[in-house]
């Protein structure tokens, strides 16, 4: 009996991982299916992200606007899709100069992507400005130009594309957010408050559209992190805040979240949180023990200040 047990373990493994595998590579041709012919916008293909986003689309047979700031960058990506695709199963990606920061340019953009497409099927809110310092350091115009890039930008083009989503009752939204956008971190004020407005803008939005079979997303990873598997190395260990937001958690990978968002697309999730155990203790912390939390982030507020500043 005992002999028998032993021999079925490793059968047993194998079965689980053939079962596995087989689950895995259903799910990555289902998630081709379901953007291929698409139109999809990536509003900053540029970034970690967007690249990442763009790859993933882009073989999944999406036909891709890749939007940025910087045109050069942009042709870089083109390149780079270009030369590993498949020319019979993917299309060729339409570049677009945006900046969401500038608003006035954000119908035109709007119009540019209708008339070359005549639809869009998904919009991928990505773009973000970030912003680190004391509140009372940081000016009011560059509160605005953050607010400008993280809230007002995307739901202006939002609102642009919204109306052929809903003529024809299909497409889908994502924002790509932040765990700043459920708890706000010290040293983050404008920034926390344009991922507070833009979660806000889209919960809304969602139970708005949700009768003309229009989907918005949010996926709000904590941070987005370089290509690099750690962060560098610094004092910033010797704060109980950073050590308890970063140090156990090194972000999310550009890959990860890219791949997510395509699941979100597919499965047509309403909310994803990509976050490891500490920072998911955080947000349910913020909500049922307030007082706690913010005890918890003055104490680490504190214990920063007291540690000297890297030259």
């Amino acid at each position: 009996m005992g002999v028998t047990a032993v021999l079925m373990l490793p059968l047993l493994l194998l079965g689980i991982s053939g079962l596995l595998f087989i689950y895995q590579e259903v799910s990555r041709l289902w998630s081709k299916s379901a953007v291929q012919n698409k139109v999809v916008v990536i509003t900053d293909a540029i970034s970690g992200l967007g690249k990442e986003c763009a790859r993933v689309f882009h073989t999944g047979g999406a036909r891709l606007v890749l939007c940025g700031k910087n045109w050069e960058r942009l042709e870089i990506l083109y390149d780079a899709l270009i030369s590993v695709a498949d020319p019979s199963k993917t299309f060729t990606p339409k570049l677009v100069l945006l900046d969401l920061s500038d608003i006035s340019c954000v119908q035109d953009v709007a119009k540019e992507v209708l008339d070359c497409y005549g639809c869009v099927d998904i919009l991928i809110n990505n773009a973000s400005m970030k912003i680190k310092g004391p509140a009372h350091k940081i000016s009011l115009e560059l509160d605005k130009k953050i607010m400008d890039a993280n809230y007002f930008g995307p739901i202006t083009l939002t609102k642009a594309l919204l109306p052929d989503m809903i003529s024809r009752r299909t497409g889908q939204i994502v924002l790509v957010n932040n765990i700043q956008g459920k708890l706000g971190i010290p040293f983050r004020t404008a920034y926390a408050a344009s991922k507070h407005a833009a979660l806000g803008f889209f919960d809304c939005l969602r139970a708005e559209v949700e009768e003309y079979d229009v989907v918005v997303s949010t996926v709000s990873p904590t941070f987005i992190r370089s290509y690099r598997v750690d962060p560098g190395q610094g004092n910033w260990e010797a704060s109980i805040w950073k050590f308890f937001f970063r140090k156990l958690t090194y972000g999310v990978h550009p890959v990860d979240v890219a791949e997510e968002v395509m699941r979100t697309v597919r499965r047509k999730k309403l909310e994803v949180f990509m976050a490891n155990p500490i920072p998911k203790a955080a947000v349910y912390l913020r909500t049922f023990f307030p007082e706690l939390f913010f005890a918890v982030v003055a104490c680490g507020v504190k214990e920063k200040l007291s540690v000297p500043e890297e030259s």
